[in-house]
């Protein structure tokens, strides 16, 4: 199986506002920056888009390390998720997950990969964070700036 490294950001100018998502693959001495952008949206919303079109990038099943400074997104893929099925998409107060639609993808794409997940601090000494954050937020203001 083919050992893959996904970066990812989500940003947002406001939150709600204009929103940007990037994700960086690492393969060997390949790599394939992508990003993307959402008219009004959150920063978790962006994380979350941002681990999925980096998964679904990904032709063939491998072994991806998710590299995030999201802890929502970490902990949510990787612990909260299981309660939210179990309970059908709901939180323990009753009330609907938010962003289930986006959980659902990315616990589809999630099963086609061996997955581990790593959490970084943002804006530190991480050079791929640090240029999927510069990608995701320069979509989110080039969204904001055409809006």
């Amino acid at each position: 199986m083919k050992k893959v490294q996904l970066i990812t950001d989500g940003a947002c100018v406001g939150n709600p506002g204009p929103g940007g998502w990037a994700a960086i693959l690492r393969y060997g001495n390949h790599t394939r920056e992508m990003f993307g952008f959402a008219p009004h949206t959150t920063n978790n919303r962006m994380e979350l888009t941002a681990a999925i079109e980096g998964l679904r990038a990904i032709k063939e099943p491998c072994e991806v390390e998710v590299i995030t400074d999201s802890e929502y997104l970490k902990n949510g893929i990787t612990q909260w998720i299981h309660a939210w099925k179990r309970k059908k998409w709901l939180k323990s107060d009753k009330k609907p997950v938010l962003n289930s639609d986006l959980w659902r993808e990315l616990d589809e794409e999630v099963t086609r990969h061996k997955t581990q997940w790593t959490w970084t601090r943002g804006h530190s000494l991480h050079e791929d964070n640090n240029r999927a954050d510069e990608l995701a937020t320069a979509a989110a203001r080039e969204q904001r700036a055409s809006g």
